[in-house]
Formats: C-alpha cells, sequence, structure tokens
C-alpha cells in the first residue's frame, strides 16, 4: 500500500479500546477449537497463557502498538506467534476477522453500557440526596421560562432521576440486543469446521448466538442503537446544564455551584463563569453527530463486510467516552450545588404563582371551570395594574369579583399549602415527594 493508502486503512490508533475484548474473544475461541478437536490442549492452553501476556504488555506499554500490523486483531496475533511460535498460528482457524471484529464490538458495547449506566445511577443518587435536602424548599414551576407555580425544588431535581431512569432502560436494551456471539459466521458464510458457537457464547456470558451470518458480519444496529441511547442522555445532561446556566446567574441567582466546577475570566477578576455546565449543553452535539454519523455509514452497504464498517468505530467510542465523562461532571456539579433558599423563596412569593388556586378555590365553591379561570384572570390583571401580589388584594376586592370568596380564601393562597394540595401519585406534595425520595433510595441502592 501508499504510505497514505495504509494510514487511511489502519484502525489500530482508536480500535486498541478493543484489546481485552479481542483476547476474551480468542481465548474463548481457542477453548472451543480445543474442544472440538481442532487445535490440541496444549496449544489452547499456550495460546490462552500467551494472550494474556500479550494483552498485558500491550496495555502497559512494554509492547508498543505497530501501525503497519493494522489493527488491534494482527497486533494481538503476530505479537503472540512471536511469542508461542506454531500453536499461535491455529488460533485463527474456523474465523475470520469480520466475526472477530463484530464480537469485539459487541463485547465493547456490553461494558460500555453497563458502565454508562452505573454513572447514570450516581448521578441519579446525587440528585436524589440534593431532593432529600430541599424536601421543603419552595421554588416557582416554569412553563415557557416563565414563572407557573409553586413546587418544591425536590420534585425538580426527581425530575432529572425520571430522565436518568429511562436512559439506563434503554442502555439495558440496547446492551442485551449486543450481548448476542456472531463469531462462527467467517467472513461472511460460515466456516466448514465442526465448531460449538454456543459454547464461545456461553464462555464470553453471552446469553445467544446470531442466526445468519451475512447479517452478523455486515450490521452495526447495536452501536447505532448504544449510540442513541448516549444521545438522550446528552439530550437530558444538556437541559440540566442549561438550568444550572440559569440558576446561578445573577438574574436568577437560585444556586451556587463549587469552584471546583467553574471557572474565571481572564480579564475580570469578578467573573465565576459555568463553564462545565455550558459545556454539558454543548456536547450533546457531538453525540448527535456520532448517531448520524454511524447511520449514515450503514445506511447504504450491501451485505455483508465493507470497509466503511471501519468508520462506525470512532463515532461509537466518542459517544461512549463524551457521556461518560458528561455524567461524571454532572454528578460532581449536582453533590456540590448549593441553593439559595431564600431568593427561591421569594421568587415563589413574586409572579402570580398562586393564581390557579383562586380558580380551584372557586371551583370548590361550585363555580364551573372556565368561568373560575376568568374570574382568576381578572384578579391577576386588577393586581398587575395596583403593583400588588394577589395575597396582597383585600377579601372586599376579591369579593368584588366574586361573592364566593370568603375569609378562608388566604390559605388558599399560601403556597406551601397550594403544593400540598396537589397530593397525587407524581405531584409535589411533601408527603408524595418523600415517599419517592425513599423509593429511589431504595432502588438506587438494589440497583447500582
Amino acid at each position: 500500500m501508499a504510505d497514505v493508502a495504509q494510514a487511511m486503512n489502519a484502525s489500530v490508533d482508536f480500535d486498541q479500546r478493543l484489546l481485552p475484548h479481542d483476547v476474551a474473544g480468542s481465548t474463548a475461541h481457542a477453548r472451543m477449537l480445543a474442544a472440538v478437536g481442532v487445535i490440541t490442549e496444549a496449544d489452547a492452553d499456550a495460546i490462552a497463557a500467551g494472550l494474556g501476556n500479550v494483552r498485558d504488555q500491550l496495555a502497559s506499554g512494554a509492547l508498543p502498538w505497530d501501525p503497519a500490523l493494522e489493527d488491534v486483531h494482527m497486533n494481538v496475533e503476530a505479537r503472540l506467534i512471536d511469542a508461542i511460535g506454531d500453536a499461535g498460528r491455529r488460533l485463527h482457524t474456523g474465523r475470520s476477522r469480520n466475526d472477530q471484529v463484530a464480537l469485539d464490538l459487541r463485547l465493547y458495547a456490553r461494558a460500555a453500557a453497563a458502565d454508562l449506566d452505573a454513572r447514570c445511577a450516581t448521578l441519579q443518587r446525587a440528585l436524589v440526596e440534593q431532593a432529600a435536602r430541599h424536601v421543603d424548599t419552595l421554588m416557582p414551576g416554569y412553563t415557557h421560562l416563565q414563572r407557573a407555580q409553586p413546587i418544591r425544588a425536590a420534585h425538580h431535581f426527581l425530575a432529572y432521576v425520571e430522565m436518568l431512569g429511562r436512559d439506563r432502560a434503554r442502555l439495558a436494551d440496547a446492551a442485551r440486543r449486543a450481548a448476542v456471539s456472531p463469531l462462527g459466521s467467517g467472513a461472511l458464510a460460515a466456516t466448514t469446521f465442526p465448531i460449538d458457537r454456543q459454547q464461545v457464547a456461553q464462555a464470553l456470558d453471552l446469553p445467544d448466538v446470531t442466526r445468519n451470518s451475512l447479517d452478523a458480519v455486515g450490521d452495526r444496529d447495536f452501536a447505532i442503537e448504544l449510540v442513541a441511547a448516549c444521545a438522550l442522555i446528552g439530550v437530558h445532561l444538556s437541559r440540566l446544564g442549561e438550568e444550572l446556566v440559569l440558576w446561578t446567574s445573577q438574574e436568577f441567582g437560585f444556586a451556587r455551584l463549587s469552584d471546583a466546577w467553574c471557572s474565571g475570566s481572564s480579564l475580570m477578576p469578578q467573573k465565576k463563569n459555568p463553564d462545565l455546565a455550558e459545556l454539558l449543553r454543548a456536547k450533546v452535539g457531538r453525540v448527535v453527530g456520532a448517531w448520524v454519523t454511524l447511520v449514515t455509514v450503514v445506511k447504504g452497504l450491501p451485505l455483508a463486510y465493507n470497509k466503511d464498517l471501519q468508520e462506525t468505530q470512532e463515532p461509537l467510542y466518542d459517544a461512549v467516552e463524551t457521556v461518560a465523562a458528561s455524567l461524571e461532571v454532572a454528578a460532581g456539579m449536582i453533590g456540590s450545588l448549593e441553593l439559595d433558599v431564600g431568593v427561591l423563596r421569594a421568587a415563589v412569593d413574586r409572579g402570580y404563582l398562586v393564581a390557579t388556586e383562586l380558580a380551584d378555590y372557586l371551583v370548590n365553591k361550585g363555580a364551573a371551570f372556565r368561568d373560575a379561570h376568568d374570574i382568576a384572570g381578572g384578579l391577576v390583571r386588577a393586581a398587575v395594574a395596583a403593583g400588588r401580589e394577589l395575597g396582597e388584594l383585600s377579601l372586599d376586592e376579591l369579593r368584588a369579583a366574586d361573592p364566593r370568596f370568603d375569609a378562608d380564601v388566604a390559605t388558599w393562597l399560601d403556597p406551601a399549602r397550594a403544593v400540598d394540595r396537589r397530593d397525587v401519585v407524581g405531584g409535589p406534595a411533601r408527603g408524595r415527594v418523600l415517599a419517592e425520595i425513599a423509593r429511589l433510595r431504595a432502588q438506587l441502592g438494589a440497583t447500582s
């Protein structure tokens, strides 16, 4: 090959991430070959021991990676042959690099999904503990980034726990579909050797084997699915990052981040910039881009294997590693976050957040909701014109709008009571939030 062609063709700079999976798959393959009588037990023992040594030496740097050997698979096999001789030459019997790389990538995807799941759980726990600290902290709930109704800060934190729970379910689903062994599919048409595919799968703790050799070596939908799950995690982290940017701004003043998760300005000494929260917001772009790359690479390929599939690896690794780092940073930021309870409560008391309570009050007095909604809207307009909050209107002013208002309306205009009246499953009432925190603590303790 021309030098530039060889450089483009080589993948060892990035597929060395597959080293532990390549060695595990090759070891299982060698043991199976011995079990069915294709190679001797002595050869299988030499191969297994040699593979372990090669893995350790490549991982430690004692053996350098050779780009001339193109990829992780050839680097491992060539070094194995150098170390143990002819026994190493028998390892590749009954397989192709096509089914070998498909297996390695499936093992990588399964391991990556497990790692990301653990990181999601860590962030969930940080959010739950913030929720536990702020069960009695009231804050504005928003729609359209306009103050809407009072909620508990705990309820807000727990919303992200729900998102991450769905993310974890998607990761588990992707891992389940990745956990199928393609080894034995050969280059595209399987092998003539009497291999035992189930033995290899069982040795690698894979529940099943692929059922079509063309599909097994020619597709990467398991990688696309994992990256799609990563993209949704990135979307959720981006939303969290955006709220942290807003909350820590002087305009909101709702929260403070530790210096460990912020940076200063090269010019303005007073600045404390939420750079990591901004990066959480931005990183999703490259993860979504990775998903688009994978789908685009695979979309027009004829069966079976094509070299185009090599281009699915870098986006896969980048998406996984970007989201892994983002989850770790997010957990650190949430763990160190400090809410300004006073500022939050003052925000609850401004902006007519209890307007819906006036409508609900009238409904409880027999009014139709649409009529009650119109009356409450009129009272808001009157309060705005007078420069007062709803709680500052007198009973006479309320009765002028509707005679059904009585002295007990004052309790309906208390934000804490307003929140606690929303006592339904999934609601922000104190008892519901406490029960949810207890449920999540038990669940996260059991699944972490």
